[in-house]
């Protein structure tokens, strides 16, 4: 970044909202999701790695899936719940793009991981003959590391874009935490090139990767025909928080990243709703529904009593 075309070193959030007494509410509400968001993944992450009964390929993606929510979560909640006590929200540009970038990092990879896991139940449930020999534990390495990868080449493209724009005049962001479309407003050139490229880059990895899911999920839910009532449930009961976690999360994506940014208010609560619930739900959804992992939970549970007594 050159000094002479970046005379910005400090933003300003406008924040979620501006009534004190509103954002002190928010505080503890945010702040208690946040700590189920952590607590909850937490949780999985740690039952997966210590039960023997979870070691299945679906799990594995599992506990990788929770650690996502976990770094994706933190990119931006305690920031924006500790800015929720100041009066003046600020964050240096070196800390905003490294916000964006950690930020799309994680929910790339999230979103692969997602893609991952449906490949995952469809191997299960149409090829099971053959499942343990396909979804291999060198196969699954390489799918968790491909998302990683994935979600790391998508950041880097969009970072790219970013440091080269010149930030010289206005320096507050109408939002709660460094987004690209909020900052491109503040550069002082026209943007419309680079919103385009970030919009394709975004919008075409979400919108590709939910019609991969949407058809993945449509064919397993064809091939169940075949399998015995007993077979089908459980198929559907595993298939159904899946498909579940997976609208939560494209949802709100795609509404924001496939079309162009009107007001921001709405985009801010569309923003809460991925950055704080979906993360927050997800351990839910698949603990609620899943016997395999409630049952490992109280056995883990159960052996960490007796270990005090």
């Amino acid at each position: 970044m050159e000094s002479t075309t970046n005379n910005v070193t400090d933003l300003i959030f406008v924040g979620l909202f501006q009534d004190p007494e509103v954002q002190r509410v928010c505080f503890v509400v945010f702040l208690l999701m946040y700590l189920a968001t952590v607590v909850g993944n937490g949780l999985i992450v740690l039952t997966v790695n210590v039960s023997k009964s979870l070691h299945s390929p679906m799990y594995f993606f599992l506990s990788y899936l929770s650690l996502v929510e976990i770094t994706y979560s933190s990119t931006v909640v305690p920031k924006f719940i500790t800015d929720l006590l100041t009066k003046i929200k600020t964050i240096s540009l070196e800390g905003c793009v490294a916000q964006i970038f950690f930020f799309h990092f994680f929910g790339v990879t999230e979103i692969l991981l997602l893609v991952v896991m449906a490949y995952d139940r469809y191997v299960a449930i149409c090829r099971p003959l053959h499942y343990m020999n396909i979804m291999s534990r060198q196969l699954c390495h390489i799918l968790v590391a491909g998302s990683w990868l994935g979600g790391f080449f998508h950041s880097i493209i969009q970072i790219l874009i970013t440091i080269q724009l010149p930030f010289c005049g206005p320096n507050v962001i109408d939002h709660y935490f460094c987004d690209l479309q909020p900052l491109f407003k503040l550069a002082c050139t026209d943007t419309f090139v680079e919103g385009v490229i970030v919009l394709a880059n975004s919008g075409l990895i979400a919108l590709c990767s939910f019609l991969i899911l949407v058809s993945s999920y449509i064919i397993i839910l064809f091939n169940l025909r075949n399998h015995s009532a007993e077979g089908r449930r459980k198929a559907l009961s595993t298939c159904a928080s899946h498909i579940m976690v997976v609208l939560l999360f494209f949802g709100p994506a795609i509404f924001l990243y496939m079309r162009p940014s009107s007001t921001f208010t709405e985009d801010k609560l569309v923003a809460v709703f991925y950055t704080v619930v979906t993360p927050m739900l997800n351990p839910i959804i698949y603990t609620l529904r899943n016997a395999e992992v409630k049952n490992a939970m109280r056995k883990l549970w159960s052996k960490k009593n007796s270990g005090m007594e």
